[in-house]
Parts: C-alpha cells; sequence; structure tokens
C-alpha cells in the first residue's frame, strides 16, 4: 500500500509554495532563517519549474535543485517535490504547437499564462512523462523528500480542449465507455432533431453549434475532459511510485470552488495517496468563513474522513477577484485552525515570499513586500507557534453529525443549457443549505447519493437533478432503515445520460418521497410566494414552485398564493422507519431553518441552541484523545460548554464547565478520559 501521510514529517504541515527561482541565491539563506523563525515544517518547490529544469529539448539543469533542496533538509524543512507539468516551457510549443488547446469555437491559445495544455496530446503527455522521470530519479531517495506534487490545480484555467486530437481521443473513450455507435444514439437521444452517428468517426466534441447542442454529448465531454486529465495524472503518480516506493503523491485539488466545477473529486480521491485542497477566500459580502467550512468538510469527506492537507491559502488579501481586501488582524488563524478543526494535517499557503514581478505579485504571502516588520509576519510567526502545539491531533478525526449529498456529475448535467430556470443555481443551494446546518452547529459531511449513509441520522438534498435509480434505492433503503431524508425540489429529474426518467418527476425520488410532481412552474425574476403552516407559521419562497401531487405524504405547508396556491409546498412522508421531507420552492434562511428543524427533531438531532451565532465548534478524535476546537467568528467574546473538562493547548490552561473563546480567538481542548 502506498503511504498516505508526508514522509518523515513528525509535525502538522506549516509553510507554503517556495519559489526560489524567482530570487537571488544570497536571499536563500535568509528565507531559510525566516522558515525556521515562522516554525515552518514542509515547503512546495518546483512547480512552474520546468523551463529551468529543462532548459532546451533533452538539456537539464537540476544544480539549483539540489542546492535549495539539500539547504532545506539542512535545516530541517521537508519537501514536497512537484512535477511541474502545469507549465511547459515555450521550446515546448514552439515543437508542438498543436499541444495548445482549442476553444469550442475553433480558437487556438497561445503560450503566456500558465496551464495551457491538451490533455489529449500525446507530445505532452511524453515530455510530462519525461521530466517525472528525471526528477524521480534523481530525487526519488533524497532525504528531504516528504511527498510528491503532480502538476497544479488541474482543471484551472482550462479542462477541456476541442482539437482534432481531442476529437480523436474522444470517440476512443466512446467506444470503450458504450461499445457501439448505437449505444451512443441511444444516451444521447439522437433521434431528437435529426443527429443521429452511423458510425464513432461521426463524432466531434461539442464544439460551438447555430444553437443548443446535444445536451447528453455535452454532459460525456465534461467526463471525457475529466478522465483524460485524470489519466494524465496517474501516469505521472504511476512513474514517481515505481521510482520513488514509500513516498505518497497527491496532486493539489480546489473542492468547493465554482471556478473549478470540471473535476469530480470522488473520482480524483480514490487516486492520489494524500488527498490536498487549496482554498481561496471569495470575499462578496457573505460569511467567508462559512464557505471555508464547506470547503474543508467537502475535502475531508472526499478523502474518506482521512485527514487531509490544506496545501494552499492565503495570508491576507489574493489578486483575482475585483476587489481583493485584506484579512482583518486574527482571520489568518482562524482560517488556518477552521481548516485544521475540520481534518487537515496542517496549514500551507500560497506563496512563502511575495512575488515582485508576475501576474500574482498582489497576492498576499507569508514573508510580504513589506518583510517581517508586518502584521501579516507577525501573525505567521504566532500561527507556526500555534500549530506546534496542536502536535498531539495528528492522525486524528473529525466528527460529523449529519450528511449532505453531492455529485459533480449532476451540477455539469444542471448547468447545461435551457433548463426551466436560469434562477435556479444548485450551487447556491447546496451553499444555502450548508449555511443552515452549520448555524445550527452541525458538522457536515458530504457523500456520493450510492454511498452508505446508515450512520447519518439526517442526510440532506440540496440540489442533485441527475440521480441514478440506484442512487434513488440507496435513498430509499436509507429512510426504510430509519433515516431522516431532506431533498430540495427539481431533484432526481434525469438519469446518467440525461434523459428524464421514465414517469412523472421526481423520477428516481418517487417512492421515497411519496409524491409526484405534475409541472415545474418557475417564477418570474422577483416573484415571491407565501406558504402556510398548520400552526399559522408563514415562509416565503421565491425562483420556483410546483404542482405538487401527495400520494402517501402528508402537507405541512401550503403555497397560500401563485399560480399553485392550495398545492402542497412542503411535505413529509413516512416511509418505513424513517421520513422523507420534501420542499418545492426556494426557501430563504428563516424557512430553511424552520425546515431543517423540524427534520432534526425526525432525526433526533439535538439542538445547539446553547452556541451562539458564528462560534464554530468542532471535534477531532482518534487514539491520542478527544479535541474539541472553538472557533469565535465574532467580534464578541463568547462561552462554550463543555461536556468534559481538559486542557487547552494553545494556552495551556485548564477548562472545565465554560470555555472562554475571546472575540476573533480560537481555542482547542484536549478533553480528559
Amino acid at each position: 500500500m502506498p503511504e498516505t501521510t508526508p514522509k518523515g514529517l513528525t509535525r502538522l504541515a506549516f509553510g507554503g509554495d517556495y519559489n526560489p527561482e524567482q530570487w537571488p541565491e544570497n536571499v536563500w539563506q535568509d528565507d531559510v532563517r525566516l522558515m525556521r523563525e515562522a516554525g515552518v515544517t514542509m515547503v512546495s518547490v518546483g512547480i512552474f519549474s520546468w523551463a529551468l529544469l529543462e532548459p532546451a529539448p533533452g538539456a537539464y539543469d537540476f544544480g539549483w535543485l539540489d542546492r535549495i533542496i539539500d539547504l532545506l533538509h539542512e535545516n530541517g524543512i521537508r519537501v514536497d517535490l512537484a512535477t511541474p507539468t502545469a507549465a511547459p516551457p515555450v521550446w515546448f510549443y514552439r515543437e508542438h504547437p498543436e499541444a495548445l488547446p482549442v476553444t469550442a469555437d475553433g480558437v487556438r491559445y497561445e503560450f503566456g499564462s500558465r496551464a495551457a495544455i491538451c490533455h489529449s496530446n500525446a507530445d505532452y503527455r511524453a515530455a510530462a512523462a519525461n521530466i517525472a522521470t528525471r526528477l524521480a530519479e534523481r530525487y526519488g531517495d533524497h532525504p528531504a523528500l516528504a511527498m510528491w506534487h503532480v502538476h497544479n490545480e488541474y482543471g484551472v484555467p482550462v479542462s477541456a480542449c476541442y482539437c482534432a486530437s481531442c476529437a480523436a481521443h474522444f470517440r476512443r473513450w466512446l467506444e470503450t465507455a458504450y461499445g457501439t455507435v448505437e449505444a451512443v444514439n441511444e444516451a444521447w437521444g439522437t433521434a431528437f432533431w435529426g443527429q443521429r452517428y452511423a458510425a464513432f468517426g461521426d463524432i466531434n466534441p461539442p464544439r460551438t453549434t447555430p444553437t443548443v447542442g446535444n445536451p447528453g454529448q455535452a454532459l460525456d465531454y465534461r467526463r471525457f475532459a475529466d478522465a483524460t486529465m485524470r489519466e494524465n495524472f496517474v501516469m505521472e503518480r504511476d512513474i514517481l511510485h515505481r521510482l520513488a516506493p514509500g513516498v505518497p503523491v497527491t496532486t493539489n485539488f480546489m473542492t468547493a470552488l465554482s471556478q473549478c466545477d470540471s473535476v469530480d473529486y470522488w473520482a480524483w480521491g480514490r487516486e492520489v495517496d494524500l488527498v490536498s485542497n487549496d482554498h481561496y477566500l471569495i470575499t462578496d459580502g457573505r460569511r467567508t468563513h462559512v464557505n471555508l467550512a464547506m470547503a474543508a468538510d467537502l475535502t475531508r469527506s472526499v478523502a474518506g474522513g482521512a485527514p487531509w492537507i490544506l496545501l494552499e491559502h492565503s495570508t491576507s488579501g489574493v489578486n483575482w477577484q475585483p476587489r481583493n481586501p485584506a484579512k482583518a488582524p486574527g482571520q489568518m488563524a482562524r482560517n488556518s485552525l477552521g481548516h485544521v478543526a475540520r481534518g487537515s494535517e496542517g496549514a500551507m499557503f500560497f506563496q512563502w515570499r511575495q512575488s515582485r514581478r508576475g501576474a500574482e505579485k498582489f497576492h498576499s504571502s507569508m514573508v510580504p513586500h513589506g518583510g517581517t516588520d508586518t502584521r501579516v509576519w507577525r501573525e505567521v510567526v504566532e500561527l507556526g507557534a500555534s500549530l506546534g502545539s496542536l502536535n498531539p491531533i495528528r492522525g486524528t478525526r473529525t466528527e460529523a453529525d449529519v450528511a449532505v449529498l453531492w455529485d459533480w456529475h449532476s451540477w455539469w448535467a444542471q448547468n447545461l443549457a435551457w433548463r426551466p430556470s436560469e434562477d435556479h443555481d444548485p450551487r447556491e443551494r447546496a451553499d444555502a443549505f450548508y449555511e443552515a446546518l452549520y448555524d445550527r452547529h452541525l458538522t457536515v459531511d458530504f457523500a456520493h447519493p450510492e454511498a452508505d449513509l446508515s450512520r447519518y441520522p439526517l442526510v440532506v438534498v440540496p440540489a442533485l437533478y441527475l440521480m441514478t435509480e440506484a442512487a434513488g434505492d440507496n435513498l430509499k433503503a436509507y429512510v426504510e432503515n430509519g433515516g431522516t431524508l431532506v431533498v430540495s425540489y427539481f431533484s432526481g429529474i434525469v438519469d446518467a445520460s440525461d434523459a428524464v426518467h421514465e414517469g412523472a418527476y421526481p423520477g428516481a425520488l418517487r417512492d421515497v418521497l411519496g409524491l409526484t410532481v405534475e409541472e415545474f412552474s418557475p417564477l418570474l425574476q422577483g416573484e415571491h410566494v407565501r406558504i402556510t403552516g398548520p400552526d399559522g407559521s408563514e415562509l416565503s419562497g421565491d425562483v420556483w414552485t410546483e404542482f405538487v401531487e401527495p400520494r402517501g405524504a402528508e402537507t405541512v405547508w401550503t403555497y397560500a398564493d401563485g399560480l399553485t396556491a392550495g398545492r402542497p409546498a412542503v411535505t413529509r412522508h413516512r416511509l418505513g422507519e424513517g421520513t422523507a421531507w420534501y420542499v418545492s420552492t426556494r426557501l430563504g434562511a428563516e424557512g430553511l431553518d424552520a425546515l431543517l428543524g423540524r427534520a432534526a427533531e425526525d432525526a433526533r438531532v439535538a439542538p445547539r441552541a446553547d452556541l451562539p451565532r458564528d462560534v464554530e465548534v468542532v471535534r477531532r478524535s482518534g487514539d491520542t484523545g478527544s479535541y474539541l476546537f472553538a472557533i469565535n467568528h465574532t467580534a464578541t467574546d463568547a462561552k462554550v460548554p463543555l461536556d468534559r473538562s481538559g486542557t487547552e493547548l494553545l494556552t495551556g490552561e485548564r477548562a472545565a464547565g465554560r470555555l472562554a473563546v475571546p472575540a476573533g480567538a480560537v481555542r482547542v481542548v484536549r478533553l480528559d478520559g
């Protein structure tokens, strides 16, 4: 079995992307001195260094990399060594211009940015295999090597190419997946609009067409593009496994960022030895710490609940949003330890020293332009000390209360053209339901729709337009065996080929929900509907309504106006030992809280009314004990109840009864017993 923890790393990972090639060598000694001062334990090296390592075809210069890795080793700093295959050199594109990707409109990208790669290109694959081999042969047994870092952020900024090489590769992929062209025609419904294919050779990528193309073809091309990137990762991984046995291989994911929705991380999580993730705050006015928690929970879930590593985040502002505010004092520590609470074995950053040139020179770093006489540097040093004191948590696992179903294939299908309403955003629903669970102080695992859900008392389905019959059967069995299920509208509608399930909506979920939907009735922009409960309570919905017909389900809330007035809006279905809830409109925060409150009662999930809003409490446990993380995202001191006394690891103080958590602070208690 491959190693699943960084080799030789005996502390939590703390450090960042280190790009010494951007600096004269006389800066390197100062870098390493500062790393030791900050408590850095590992750095990522070589991510964009192909042009320096192989300055001409077959000509190699490893001297500078030898020197920096040796220097890091001499100072006790482990190395996450990258294969630089996200950035082929200009000479490669000069010799192989067809390796540059082509858009659906037929435009070929130019060299001059990053990750401009056609992943089907045979010359790219050969060159990537070669540089990975050279690195593994040279550094595979270096004592500083902790793990391998293949490529960088697959799928960003290009996942799909539409060139002739990709067309040929797509045809081979389809033939393997379907066997016959008749099976492709059936899956894609090519009888519609006369799109029937006579042979695999007739099929092209879904390039730009006069109007909407075939949705089944578009969905399969998303799968193909993802699988093609994964083929290249596996190729490099296998080279590294063969030449450097015992050293884990990873690549940095971006699990919860909507900008990276082209990757099926459930599939990728099975291919890496160690799951790692990059996360950057989207500062759009929302509560950024909620999305951070969501990203960490999703990454941990992709890792199967095992510890993972936050491989990149920012010390302060980023550089690629329309507006890039700095982090508030103390926010960097809260962000970092929030990831650790939810399973990360450390906190790494992009990057170590802030660049003076290039596209990311205004992206914050551990050593800012202003040097060590800055707030950011002082907070970096404080964070390093804090992580040092949390070493006992290594290897423990985060405890979850409930599950949320998540499937990248469903996102891909949902986001194709010509759906009933462009105002329905499945990702918005996922974020909204997650935030409602977060505000109820429930820790979330994410799960694939066909996964074993038996350990969760409550399972939430925010938006799964695509759902297989197997997934529907899985949810039915879950409820029959005593689980509580909550499903939001426009879920269970199509199968894996984007074909509507035979019979009435909601297809794969009809039986478990005990209802059918006669018709969708999306609302116009700005329209709202009132829904009323049997106790006289009133909620508001927008974006979507449905004509729901109960088939065993009871009506809990009813539409009070609009086209669906008098019809069920929220239903509850007792099935076997469990209960399934369905909501057919888009509820706001108040409505979601009311719905989840009722469902939590069915699931016997105890409320946490004793915890203030935006005070995050998460537990990790394992062989070394049980640890309670309390993160105060507010400007007010808070008290968190403890069910056991313990020792607070960041201050060394004893804690019992109620734990004091100052405004903006983090506390971690190792519980007794």
